[in-house]
């Protein structure tokens, strides 16, 4: 595999994770999770928002790793602020019109 597919292909993996991990911070909020998960569902347990906080800092933290792996931090630290803020805005539309699509997400 060529050095720019390479590249390609962990930026690639950078956004999947840190929309997981946008995902797993907006579950901490109980009206989240009660969007996702339906709103016959329990209230999420202390120890599911620990892990859901501990799961959304480790892959955003991840994907920043990820990005400077591809990249000099300058422009690594840019284009994981503009990942960090399109999963953002891609969890918002999503919870905002089919919330029931992040069931994917472990908690």
């Amino acid at each position: 595999m060529s050095e720019g597919s390479m590249a390609g292909v962990l930026l690639l993996v950078a956004f999947v994770v840190t929309v997981a991990g946008m995902g797993w911070l907006a579950l901490l909020l109980e009206a989240h999770w009660a969007q996702v998960r339906g709103a016959a569902a329990p209230a999420p347990t202390e120890a599911v928002r620990w892990r859901l906080g501990l799961l959304g800092a480790v892959a955003l933290l991840a994907s920043l790793g990820l990005c400077l792996r591809v990249d000099h931090a300058s422009m690594a630290v840019l284009v994981w602020v503009m990942l960090v803020a399109v999963a953002a805005l891609l969890i918002t539309l999503t919870l905002t019109w089919r919330a029931h699509w992040l069931r994917w997400l472990p908690a």
